[in-house]
């Protein structure tokens, strides 16, 4: 049995240890990727930069109705910012964000994971995010259940591997983004899928084309992330040009419902899903 002075000694250990920091819980995102993390770790931040573009372009998770437009994402709103004392600003400050001017506000989380290996990148970022808002039990929860949901739609595909696919989104009425790289490009790795798209990219996957480039990668399957603009659907509709590209002639076009690009896990396993549900 401990004797009194051991249990004196072990409350005065206990007195002198340092409290753990309390987890953050007003939480402002600059941008939509970190907002995509915290909705997927089941925390609601209490503002984001550009609500509905966010709704718009990223879709899922969503946002709760309350949550506070921080404005636009290229110039967010300092004096709202300011007045709801955040205790964490998360953004990917690479993105062009310049910490000097968010530091004055409340302690930064960058999330720097869109070059390199973006998946597994997307993993690191979960975790060390699931870390620091108390929230790790649940990012490695999350980390689990998108490499399981990847699996299965690798499972359920019923898309011939032999065929290409080239994931593109319209830019406007002359030019597409092509994802050969990032985070899309690392899901087809792990469904088992070849990209069609064999040219140069930018720091984020990306290679903006004219629309005849699109005659490079033969009869590939064409996946068109929506949404689809006004514009792009005339030229569906009007163009010679597209109707005689070689991957428009094998067709059907697959449309995948709204995936942010370089978004994290969320992003990662909807992708998975969707293509394994479109590509019949």
């Amino acid at each position: 049995m401990p004797t009194r002075r051991a249990l004196l000694a072990t409350a005065a250990g206990l007195a002198l240890r340092p409290a753990r920091a309390a987890a953050p819980m007003r939480l402002a995102c600059l941008e939509w990727t970190s907002a995509e993390m915290l909705l997927s770790l089941g925390v609601a931040p209490m503002a984001v930069c550009d609500t509905k573009g966010y709704r718009d372009w990223v879709l899922a998770p969503e946002p709760p109705a309350g949550t506070i437009d921080l404005g636009s994402r290229g110039e967010p709103n300092l004096e709202l910012l300011q007045a709801l004392k955040p205790e964490l600003i998360l953004a990917v400050f690479d993105s062009g964000f310049e910490r000097a001017d968010f530091a004055p506000y409340a302690p930064l989380f960058d999330v720097p994971f869109h070059s390199g290996a973006p998946y597994q990148g997307a993993q690191e970022e979960t975790r060390r995010l699931g870390e620091r808002i108390g929230r790790a039990g649940e990012a490695d929860a999350l980390i689990a259940r998108t490499e399981a949901e990847i699996a299965a739609a690798r499972a359920r595909l019923r898309h011939d591997p032999d065929v290409p696919v080239c994931p593109f989104s319209f830019f406007d009425d002359r030019h597409l983004r092509i994802y050969g790289g990032g985070l899309l490009q690392d899901v087809l790795v792990r469904l088992g899928l070849r990209n069609a798209w064999a040219g140069p990219v930018n720091d984020w996957g990306i290679a903006t084309v004219g629309l005849e480039q699109l005659a490079t990668i033969g009869e590939a399957r064409l996946v068109c992330l929506e949404p689809i603009p006004p514009h792009a659907r005339r030229l569906m509709a009007e163009s010679t040009l597209w109707a005689h590209l070689p991957a428009v002639r094998r067709g059907p076009m697959a449309v995948i419902p709204t995936v942010w690009p370089f978004g994290g896990l969320a992003a990662a396993s909807r992708f998975a899903g969707l293509l394994a549900e479109r590509l019949a």
